[in-house]
């Protein structure tokens, strides 16, 4: 008996292990602007095509000039990003973890920190494989202790998608919201039961809170599958983010209100924000929630001689709310609801603040208000709601045939 309730509790642990979601994120709190990028480009999600030239470059800081060694795993994922039943060998060819060793000290005086970076695949480890996966980061040989932890995407195309976005939807005209509209084209890729074998996900400017999964198609036309006029498809349009650049101390650009420097640290203030109560969409330039990081004044390399500064976000308002909890949106915190993102009411001050220690650059970010009971962030709370606001919408389309045992991702979509 004693026997069999062990082997039990063994099988509920790995079921239990086997549920968590991953996100990237960081764990340490001296790890500091945690980025993955496509070779140089700056805005890119991080998605490679399988056996394609592209590489993955992950980057981080560390914050302090001692020496620490850290190396990195690898885990397959499911469509859900829930780790996946494969052996690393099934997924991954060569080794099976890799050490960081691109290691350069920053050349700043405020704040010490060493800047860490490597590239995915290498020469060491290959990507066998389509699908999610997750890296972790850890320091000293501890796999089991992750510092962060990256999340990416491999896709093997095989199939095209086309897509339109519209202000028109069952619910309303030209208000607050926008319909995304897809059709799939396999292109003769063989698959048995598109109900069963065809998992798609949609997600708005990478955010998981809102992400859209479990969805069929409206109707099957010959090897097309279209997703037309889907309620699940209907999306909040919110508005454009809020932007600030501090990627030089000696002019404040816009959305900044003033720069310090208080010995020894520089902070800045934002302009204060206030709740959208106009009625009329006006167009701006954003990059959907991303940030970059840049030092105008560096002289070879942003990435070492970029400093690092306390920002001070406020938004007054003369009462708290209280249905709900309210946070900074944007990949600033990889779109995350927690304690780092979300913002604290000051009573004295009549506003709503948070200090965040970023590295210099431009940021853009939201202010996402989440209902009592929910986990689904609003922007329209705040910044206000309108169809014609220019959001990046990206559709993956996952399959795992009969007797698989992972999904593979086949086909990936972003429109704007």
């Amino acid at each position: 008996m004693r026997k069999l309730l062990l082997i039990l509790l063994s099988a509920f642990s790995i079921s239990t292990f086997a549920q968590k979601v991953y996100r990237t994120q960081i764990f340490d709190e001296n790890i500091k602007s945690l980025q993955i990028g496509v070779n140089d480009e700056k805005y890119m999600l991080p998605i490679i095509e399988l056996n394609g030239p592209d590489v993955l470059r992950i980057r981080f800081d560390e914050m302090s000039h001692e020496t620490h060694f850290y190396g990195y795993s690898i885990k397959h994922c499911n469509a859900d990003w829930t780790v996946s039943n494969l052996l690393t060998n099934e997924y991954l060819n060569g080794f099976t973890t890799g050490n960081i060793t691109d290691v350069n000290l920053s050349q700043v005086a405020t704040f010490q920190y060493t800047h860490y970076k490597f590239e995915l695949p290498n020469t060491d480890i290959g990507l066998k494989i389509s699908g999610n996966y997750v890296v972790f980061i850890y320091e000293d040989n501890k796999v089991d202790q992750p510092v962060a932890q990256v999340c990416f995407s491999v896709v093997e195309p095989q199939i095209n998608i086309t897509a339109n976005l519209r202000g028109n939807t069952d619910t309303e005209l030209s208000g607050k919201l926008q319909q995304l509209d897809f059709d799939v084209q396999m292109n003769g890729y063989k698959v048995r039961d598109v109900n069963s074998e065809i998992k798609v996900i949609v997600r708005q400017n990478n955010r998981f809170d809102n992400e859209v999964s479990g969805i069929q198609p409206t109707f099957i036309s010959g090897s097309k599958l279209s997703y037309q006029n889907n309620k699940a498809l209907i999306f909040e349009g919110g508005n454009e983010y809020h932007r600030f650049d501090i990627s030089s101390v000696y002019a404040a650009s816009e959305g900044i209100a003033d720069i310090r420097y208080q010995q020894p640290h520089y902070e800045v203030f934002l302009t204060q924000n206030k709740v959208q109560t106009s009625k009329s969409y006006i167009h701006d330039f954003d990059v959907n929630g991303k940030f970059v990081i840049n030092y105008q004044e560096a002289v070879e390399n942003s990435d070492v001689e970029a400093d690092y500064m306390y920002v001070h976000f406020m938004l007054p308002l003369k009462t708290p709310f209280l249905d709900g909890q309210l946070y900074l949106g944007g990949e600033l915190n990889y779109n995350l609801l927690n304690d780092r993102s979300r913002l604290k009411y000051d009573f004295n001050a009549g506003a709503y603040h948070q200090t965040l220690l970023l590295k210099q650059g431009g940021y853009n970010f939201q202010y996402w208000f989440v209902p009592k009971g929910t986990s689904k962030a609003s922007v329209e709370k705040v910044d206000g709601s309108y169809w014609q606001t220019g959001n990046e919408y990206s559709i993956y389309v996952y399959h795992r045939g009969w007797g698989e045992r992972y999904d593979r991702l086949i086909g990936i979509k972003s429109i704007q």
